[in-house]
């Protein structure tokens, strides 16, 4: 599970592109915190701290607002630089302890399987259920036993306790596969090229009438 991380903000006042770009300047990052029925705060984050936090996916905020009171939220949405990755905009939900919430969930494998196994991923991520602050970082999925032919489904996850997921258990994870031969491979990348050499077409035969 991800660690509760804490924020200082600041409430701002001045809105618009001039000043989104004053306070990126000064190392800041322009953010609404929501939710709950109150009424939506626009804040300043500390640009580093934030950018750190938010490396973890679904981690948990305890958003500390200068003259006001401590909120617990969740990022709902995150605006990054295109160029240089850094962070432009967040919009934070707010949480309350013991709440549940719907989450992506990143899976990851583990364990070596054999050399003549490819493991082929249906889905990276599946959405959870789980208590707003007890959210995993990731399923972790064991492929050590994995053989070409198997396949591991939603109900073979092993989720943390508390954790829900509202989809059908058949749903497909991943599935083991042959790897594939090197001719195999040569030939789809021809095919997809087109580069694939076709046979030629027999030459046309011509009837010469003798005179």
């Amino acid at each position: 599970m991800a660690d509760q991380v804490t924020l200082s903000a600041t409430q701002r006042s001045e809105f618009g592109k001039g000043a989104a770009r004053r306070l990126r300047r000064a190392h800041q990052v322009p953010a609404v915190l929501y939710g709950h029925g109150a009424d939506p705060v626009h804040i300043s984050l500390p640009g580093h701290e934030t950018q750190l936090a938010l490396r973890v996916a679904n981690v948990l905020l305890e958003i500390d607002i200068e003259g006001g009171e401590k909120q617990l939220a969740l990022p709902k949405q995150v605006q990054k630089d295109p160029v240089n990755g850094n962070i432009e905009h967040v919009d934070l939900v707010i949480v309350r302890r013991g709440e549940k919430v719907s989450v992506q969930v990143q899976l990851v494998t583990v364990g070596e399987h054999s050399t003549d196994v490819m493991v082929v991923m249906d889905q990276n991520a599946i959405t959870l259920e789980v208590e707003a602050t007890n959210i995993p970082t990731q399923i972790e999925i064991d492929v050590t036993s994995l053989e070409i032919g198997h396949i591991i489904s939603a109900k073979d996850l092993v989720l943390p306790a508390g954790a829900v997921f509202h989809g059908s258990p058949d749903d497909l994870i991943l599935s083991g596969h042959s790897v594939p031969s090197q001719s195999s491979i040569d030939a789809e990348l021809d095919a997809a090229s087109g580069t694939t050499e076709q046979p030629l077409a027999p030459a046309p035969v011509v009837d010469v009438e003798e005179e």
